[in-house]
């Protein structure tokens, strides 16, 4: 069966840049330790890119931190006779016969010069870096060929400050210093050779350099479906041990959504030499392994919730709500379908357990999003453009953001450098079209208020605004059957009656609820005196003007009539609840 070869879009723009002269320097970053098709096989990036320009005309230079200069063999003689020819001043074919021994000297130690600076550069990236500035500036004068300078590992030659360039060594300074001149110099810009970084984040590049408007950047993005689909099928086609999957190769592109094709090998070369066929399930387990490696276990973790929507007491208005208007529109995909919503509430709401439960009727992977800040200087930005990479990658997931308000900051005055960026960056995030019916999101926060008021406007997730408010009623009556369901006074409706309207407060929480439901487990009482006399004996915390403060601000940010408490609210209403949040404000509730 022939396959379809991949289609590398950041190889072709890398290419119109450089044969247009758009500009002579470039960083690829992203998914750059990967491997690539070239043709014939599947090879890392380096190897990709010295095929596809391996082509009359160019001269290719490839660094790498742990070795020499690389140059093609035939390319070798004619580099370092243009560099002898340019450092001697001398035309090497028109030497005067009677000065030759002399001159063949001076040649020779600048042909051992040359060869000194190939193979010593691996251990002196600061005269490499130096020697290939100079070698465009040979080329320019004498060579005919262009140079194509590939130089891996860009973030480790001159990684990203500190915020203190006092602390940076002479050696990390001079760097800086080449590559500034380099990329600066007209002459260079209007030639003809090109350079080429690779780092796997702009951001983890010195800022002195990463911030020329010259230095274009070209993200290398993960394995497409169709790249991942064309890895198994040359797998299988030309390993001696055929993985067993348990469908066609199709299905395990699909469920491999995430995995780089690094990773995908490693599960293909388990599945050939086990016992068994793998699995829908052991590949999920291997992409949630995966990307919580590329991401960090502090920063997210998969959640499989085990409850549903029809174990969730109470909020009937609710449930209605999620299963006929809010399921749909995230199952939709393109313009029609839902970026996300906001869940606001006072603490103690639920929140999080009605929207656990929404998640696993989605049936889709769910990403619990802990931290994207990091202690580091510039490792923010770079945790960041990995989960983008990852979300990109995968087909449909549910992002789930707990206490949202102290995970996005604002974009104020006020706001720390680091913390505007990486909110505006999230904000762009849920207003791509690309992502959207791709990417879920689901904020949970007491807060709301707190919340940028940029996150919240339409097209993000101020699309939908969601409370949770304390249950009334009926809701309320469910929760007390649900309470007294843990004892043998189940059943007993004059009891419900008697907790609704005279024992339990009318503000008693679903997480009082479920409190008192864990007390009279423990402590089964054996009446309805010794039941009401529990009751009497809990005090509640001293938090009720901060649940009333939250609970108001869950009522003047939601964004559906449906939803509230009365859906003919007035104006003059709403008025109240906004002249009572400024008194609260004023008495120091916040």
């Amino acid at each position: 069966m022939g396959l379809t070869a991949p289609n590398y879009a950041f190889f072709s723009r890398l290419a119109r840049i450089f044969n247009s002269g758009q500009s002579r320097c470039v960083v690829l970053h992203g998914n750059i330790h990967d491997l690539f098709w070239d043709g014939s096989k599947y090879v890392p990036l380096i190897g990709f890119l010295r095929h596809k320009t391996e082509i009359p005309g160019i001269i290719r230079l490839v660094y790498e931190r742990n070795g020499p200069i690389r140059v093609a063999p035939k390319d070798y003689e004619r580099l370092r006779d243009a560099w002898v020819s340019w450092k001697t001043g001398l035309d090497t074919d028109s030497l005067i016969l009677s000065d030759l021994t002399r001159r063949e000297d001076q040649l020779q130690r600048r042909r051992t010069e040359y060869d000194n600076l190939i193979h010593g550069s691996i251990s002196n990236a600061t005269q490499a870096l130096e020697f290939l500035r100079q070698l465009t500036i040979c080329s320019r004068l004498l060579l005919r060929e262009n140079l194509l300078i590939v130089i891996e590992a860009t973030d480790m030659l001159v990684p990203a400050d500190q915020g203190n360039i006092a602390q940076l060594s002479d050696a990390h300074l001079r760097r800086i210093s080449i590559i500034s001149d380099w990329f600066s110099d007209p002459d260079f810009m209007a030639g003809r050779d090109s350079v080429c970084f690779l780092a796997e984040s702009r951001s983890q590049i010195h800022s002195r350099i990463a911030m020329l408007p010259q230095l274009l950047d070209i993200e290398v993005p993960a394995p497409s479906t169709e790249t991942r689909l064309h890895f198994i099928q040359h797998f299988q086609q030309t390993s001696t041990a055929k993985a067993k999957l348990w469908s066609e190769p199709s299905s395990l592109a699909d469920f491999s959504a995430g995995l780089s094709l690094h990773a995908l090998r490693q599960l293909l070369v388990e599945s050939a030499y086990v016992d068994g066929v793998m699995q829908p399930s052991d590949v999920i387990a291997m992409v949630q392994q995966y990307i919580q490696g590329q991401l960090g276990e502090d920063v997210v973790e998969f959640k499989k919730p085990s409850h549903r929507l029809a174990q969730v007491v109470g909020f009937s208005q609710l449930k209605t709500f999620l299963a006929e208007k809010m399921i749909p529109r995230f199952k939709m995909k393109g313009d029609a379908a839902l970026p996300g919503a906001a869940v606001a509430g006072p603490i103690g709401g639920g929140k999080t357990f009605i929207f656990e439960a929404l998640a696993a009727e989605l049936d889709l992977p769910v990403l619990v999003l802990k931290s994207i800040r990091s202690q580091w200087f510039g490792q923010t930005d770079v945790i960041f453009e990995r989960l983008r990479r990852v979300l990109e990658s995968l087909e449909k997931v549910v992002i789930f953001v707990d206490e949202a308000d102290t995970q996005f900051g604002g974009v104020g005055a006020g706001a720390h450098e680091t913390e505007r960026r990486l909110t505006g960056k999230i904000q762009a995030m849920m207003s791509d079209p690309r992502l959207r019916g791709q990417v879920i999101w689901l904020l949970m926060t007491a807060r709301i208020h707190l919340l940028s008021p940029d996150i919240r406007r339409p097209g993000r997730v101020g699309d939908l605004i969601i409370p949770i408010l304390d249950p009334r009623d009926d809701d309320r009556r469910a929760f007390i059957r649900w309470v007294l369901g843990a004892t043998k006074l189940d059943g007993d409706e004059s009891l419900v009656e008697l907790l609704d309207r005279d024992i339990l407060s009318q503000d008693f929480s679903a997480a009082a609820f479920a409190s008192l439901r864990s007390q009279l487990k423990a402590e089964p009482p054996a009446d309805k005196e010794a039941l009401i006399a529990l009751i009497h004996d809990h005090l509640p915390p001293a938090i009720e003007q901060t649940r009333r403060y939250q609970t108001l601000q869950a009522l003047v940010n939601c964004t559906r009539r449906s939803l509230l408490p009365d859906p003919e609210i007035s104006d003059e209403q709403r008025a109240s609840w906004e002249h009572e949040i400024r008194q609260l404000e004023r008495e120091g509730i916040q």
